[in-house]
């Protein structure tokens, strides 16, 4: 594995998740291993989560951290080709990777979508000019169309809870903000991967991109969804097919208890920050995996980053 942006970049998803889960066992065991290395964590959004398990996963490797939140730590970054840098930016984004190159020997890099245009989202341009201009291994921390360190930390969890064959609803939530598609599609693509029975439920008009519903159900009766569910994901996004919009949603698409009782005793998940009351209510987020997901991030971003140091 030269790089970590989508699952096609893991020759072999088991077994990460089954190296993410000895690291979880025994942290340090390889603490030696990123000994004068560094890595470089980008941020050109806000995190929690991410900034935080990434940090700790490198430190039990070893490893030396540097981290740069662009907002706030650098100057303010031209995006586009061939610009005439007369405004208000004052770095290019290829010079500012180039320099980091002469620093760092991984990237990770966190950026979100503008959700205005989905050709030029999905094409991925901040991502793939890390890719491009840096000579290591590049980490995507979330992309505009991907999480990837989320969605293998959400198989950990999963894998922990030894269900043959479960039934995994990914469900749509409301929001009061338009968000991106990125944790949804990384998890459908994530969890395909797997033996995994996989439904899409979601208002019309939430519709995702093609690629990523390939050989799942999608429903759009919640409720008929959740039948018999294992594990509930729940995640807001805006649509796809209306890009970056939120269309009206006449029914009640918030998970509650009376919701969990259609399924098999099942387990709610969610990335975090979450809308409490919004997305879920109180007692659905209080007894559900959601922790348990946030403390995995470690061990996904852990085995992550001893494959590519290997």
């Amino acid at each position: 594995m030269k790089k970590f942006t989508a699952v096609k970049d893991v020759e072999n998803v088991e077994e990460l998740i089954l190296s993410a889960l000895d690291a979880k066992r025994n942290p340090l065991q390889n603490n030696q291993l990123g000994a004068g290395k560094t890595i470089g964590l980008v941020f050109m959004n806000p995190s929690l989560r991410t900034r935080l398990s990434t940090e700790k996963a490198a430190q039990n490797l070893g490893l030396n951290v540097l981290v740069i939140d662009v907002s706030k730590d650098g100057w303010k970054l031209e995006l586009e080709d061939g610009p005439v840098m007369d405004g208000d930016t004052q770095e290019h984004l290829k010079d500012a990777i180039k320099v980091l190159d002469m620093y760092c020997d991984l990237l990770a890099v966190r950026c979100f979508p503008g959700l205005e245009n989905a050709k030029e989202d999905y094409a991925e341009p901040i991502l793939n000019a890390f890719i491009q201009n840096f000579n290591g291994p590049v980490i995507s921390l979330e992309s505009a169309t991907r999480h990837p360190l989320q969605s293998l930390a959400d198989l950990i969890t999963i894998k922990e809870k030894s269900i043959d064959k479960p039934k995994v609803v990914v469900s749509w939530a409301p929001h009061p903000k338009k968000l991106p598609q990125a944790v949804v599609n990384s998890f459908l693509e994530w969890v395909v991967e797997t033996n995994a029975e996989v439904v899409l439920a979601h208002p019309k008009g939430y519709e995702l991109s093609d690629e990523f519903v390939s050989g799942v159900v999608v429903n759009h009766n919640q409720d008929e969804a959740l039948a018999g569910a294992d594990f509930v994901y729940c995640k807001n996004w805006s649509s796809f097919s209306n890009y970056g919009e939120t269309p009206e949603v006449q029914e009640d698409w918030t998970i509650t208890d009376e919701k969990m009782k259609l399924t098999n005793n099942g387990q709610f998940m969610h990335c975090l920050p979450i809308r409490r009351n919004v997305v879920a209510t109180d007692n659905v987020i209080d007894n559900s995996l959601v922790y348990q997901q946030a403390g995995n991030r470690v061990w996904a971003a852990q085995a992550v980053l001893k494959t590519l140091l290997q």
